[in-house]
């Protein structure tokens, strides 16, 4: 019932380094779990008719974890189904767009800025791309280039671009739950770390509130999120029968073809908004 403490499961990806980087969440009332079994073993795990909320931990760049994460509560039996609600994601493009501001806000205007996030698909990597440009765009780092953690450019090839286009000073920034890890620092640069992304207090408040009105609608109107979950596999290729047992590798081999939808189409709130109330 409304009122009642609420139960969290933060299911996280690569985003999150599938959960290192999240663990100083769990709590009482927090667990912080992988998608599939480990997800399917926390929900048989909680107490029953406990209202639980499953959060997704991603910015943006990692649908597949939300349509995984709604197939996992979907495979649910009938009446502990009740109880459980599937949250809106962490993040959304828009918001990473905002926090990666206020982490630059830090950062000297002549420094440039180098976003680091872990590889994903081409089109999870275009949209990092996509990021990096309104960031730029929108403040006040001349240069704002990105590096993928597994992927190409690493953040060493990161830095060294970033010195071929006249940096002196690199701030690594972490465009993910993980910490910015700055590679060695070529001669005559400086490479610092600029961030966490988000504070433990702001990364507590913006779950908070994601459980809480995922909780509030299944009360309010029995919407439970699966559908608009279940839906994010639609824009990232064709959908993939994961159960309890789903969780698996997604480095596919180059003969495996999604055919996702750019990601850019999607509609988000304001980033000003989303920076002033990191929820």
């Amino acid at each position: 019932m409304p009122g009642t403490p609420v139960h969290v499961l933060a299911v996280c990806g690569r985003e999150a380094g599938h959960g290192t980087a999240l663990r100083h969440l769990a709590g009482p009332d927090t667990t912080v779990v992988t998608s599939g079994r480990e997800l399917h073993r926390a929900l048989a795990a909680r107490p029953a008719g406990t209202d639980t909320a499953v959060v997704p931990m991603t910015l943006g760049r990692d649908p597949e974890l939300v349509a995984d994460t709604a197939r996992t509560v979907r495979a649910l039996p009938p009446e502990p189904h009740r109880t459980v609600a599937v949250a809106d994601p962490f993040g959304n493009p828009e918001h990473l767009v905002g926090w990666l501001r206020a982490a630059a806000a830090t950062v000297p205007a002549g420094a440039a800025l180098l976003l680091t996030a872990p590889a994903g698909d081409p089109y999870q990597d275009a949209e990092l791309h996509r990021v990096a440009h309104l960031v730029r765009s929108r403040g006040r780092h001349r240069l704002v280039e990105v590096a993928l953690t597994g992927g190409d450019p690493d953040p060493a090839e990161g830095v060294r671009r970033c010195v071929l286009l006249g940096a002196r000073q690199v701030a690594v920034l972490s465009a993910s739950f993980l910490p910015p890890a700055p590679p060695p620092a070529p001669a005559r640069t400086t490479v610092l770390a600029a961030g966490p992304l988000l504070g433990p207090a702001a990364l507590a408040a913006v779950l908070a509130a994601r459980a809480a009105t995922a909780v509030r609608r299944l009360h309010d109107s029995g919407e439970d999120g699966l559908a608009a979950a279940l839906a994010a596999a639609g824009q990232h290729g064709p959908a993939h029968s994961h159960g309890p047992d789903g969780g698996h590798d997604h480095h596919h081999g180059p003969g495996h073809s999604h055919g996702h939808g750019p990601h850019a189409r999607h509609t988000h709130p304001s980033p000003l908004t989303a920076a002033r109330s990191h929820q």
